[in-house]
């Protein structure tokens, strides 16, 4: 028998989850959200990794900008771990869809733990209800791992859906991959028992991935492994980085690891499993983890309901009140509402698109945005100016910036500021404010130990977050 080899939970965290706006956005995508028992489905995918027996590391493949954000999600659940984890990231500038992704990733764990490690790759965005079942499966899927095998994870289907690709298998054996049918044909797979749902997740060790990737797409792994040779790398105790350069990444081909290799390569496998799984992949879906009233209503939030039926609604902020409508789907989030038919929930993404291509922030971030030092909430905006609130967590820093075309106003609500304003050191306490005028190099600095709060004012001819000029950054924003 085979010694066990090292296994590395290997988190993909990207995508926009654009089916989910207005929750989920560009800045705050679907891994984010946070289900009824408070945990993100991030924080699931990542305890679901290290709560496998003999775990120490995990992987993550995402964006750069969403890095200060998941160390959050992962350090509020890390004590629930029994043993602690060392954490790497591979910090891609944008997407390149997963085969790049799962390179990038068997190319590192491959020099760190050898070719003999195996790789569990997971979609930071799933929901598995059963921790018990899913172990069961990961051992029989290293089993095959450590025998050369690419495996993948087939779901038991319950339903004829269509909006999930399909494995036609013989036990372990993989027969072929399908794409998304029509219903007819998803009715004739369900029926025959030999098809199972593509779960999009997979299991291989470093060595044999690579083998198949030299094989079938030479050109992703030879482009991404330029990438890594020439990436930025940190590391210290139980953390590594590698931060690749968007100039060397744009050279990558777009592809997925279906097209690019599981699809083509005759060492796959499958291990079938009914482990609780979803892919949370619209607003039915996410709505129907939630326990429904006699109408069949679901809800979330200060919601007031009148002759309604089989309405998923939720709202963060404001009361929501529905009468005498069936099928919907409402979402109320403070800067944008989504209406939309409970049998048309895979057409929001044509919303979240629209938006996009107007370069409306609303597709990109919350009137709430997470930076790495803390959050900021914009209050109010018009015609040349805007009111955000500021929050800065204990000893973090923005950068030290300069802006071309606003003039800011700042006002310290609770706490203690320490202010570099041009050349003069201020420290500012509650009622106490600063102006700072266009052009001049600042820095805002939280130096006591609680949340520091401040009304920032801002006034100029354009209020754009890309009017910022970083010199420089704690958190490596400098470009």
């Amino acid at each position: 028998m085979k010694e066990a080899s090292v296994l590395i939970p290997t988190i993909i965290c990207g995508g926009s989850g654009s089916r989910l706006w207005p929750v989920s956005r560009e800045l705050q995508p679907k891994p984010f959200i946070r289900l009824d028992d408070g945990d993100s489905l991030l924080q699931k995918a990542f305890l679901r990794g290290t709560s496998l027996p003999g775990v120490t590391d995990v992987m993550t493949v995402t964006n750069r900008e969403l890095l200060f954000k998941i160390e959050d999600e992962f350090r509020e659940v890390s004590d629930l771990n029994q043993n602690p984890v060392n954490t790497s990231f591979i910090l891609e500038p944008f997407g390149r869809n997963t085969a790049p992704a799962v390179a990038a990733a068997t190319l590192q764990v491959a020099e760190s733990h050898g070719e003999d490690a195996i790789l569990l790759v997971l979609a930071a965005d799933h929901l598995i209800t059963d921790q018990a079942a899913f172990s069961d499966a990961v051992a029989k899927a290293c089993v095959l791992a450590q025998d050369g095998k690419l495996v993948t994870f087939g779901i038991q289907p319950t339903a004829p859906e269509t909006g999930y690709g399909y494995i036609e298998s013989n036990g372990n054996e993989v027969i072929r991959f399908v794409e998304k049918p029509s219903l007819d044909k998803a009715k004739d797979y369900l029926a025959s028992g030999d098809f199972l749902w593509n779960s999009g997740m997979f299991c291989f060790s470093a060595g044999t991935m690579l083998k198949e990737m030299a094989l079938y797409c030479p050109e992703i792994l030879e482009a991404t492994n330029n990438c890594l040779q020439l990436a930025r790398k940190t590391s210290g105790e139980g953390f590594a980085q590698v931060e690749i350069n968007p100039d060397h990444f744009i050279n990558v081909p777009n592809d997925s690891i279906d097209y690019a290799v599981m699809e083509k390569t005759h060492n796959s496998a499958v291990v079938a499993c009914d482990i609780g799984w979803s892919d949370i992949g619209c607003w039915q879906a996410l709505g129907d983890l939630t326990t429904p009233d006699e109408n069949n209503n679901r809800v979330q939030g200060d919601v007031v309901i009148q002759g309604s039926k089989n309405c998923t609604i939720k709202s963060d902020d404001r009361v929501v009140g529905a009468v005498g409508v069936n099928n919907l789907i409402i979402i109320d989030t403070p800067d944008a509402l989504l209406v939309a038919d409970k049998h048309r929930a895979q057409e929001v993404k044509h919303i979240y698109a629209q938006l996009k291509e107007q370069g409306h922030e609303a597709h990109k971030i919350h009137r709430t945005a997470h930076r790495p030092w803390g959050t900021y909430t914009v209050l109010e905006e018009g015609p040349n100016f805007k009111i955000k609130r500021i929050e800065v967590k204990p000893g973090a820093s923005l950068s030290l910036q300069m802006h071309y075309h606003r003039s800011e106003h700042w006002v310290v609500v609770s706490g203690i500021a320490k202010v570099l304003n041009d050349t003069q050191e201020l420290t500012l306490e509650v009622n106490e404010s600063t102006f700072i005028p266009a052009t001049h190099k600042h820095r805002l600095e939280n130096i006591g130990t609680e949340q520091l709060v401040m009304i920032e004012v801002q006034t100029g001819s354009y209020l754009g977050e890309d009017d910022i000029v970083r010199f420089s950054d704690v958190y490596g924003r400098v470009s």
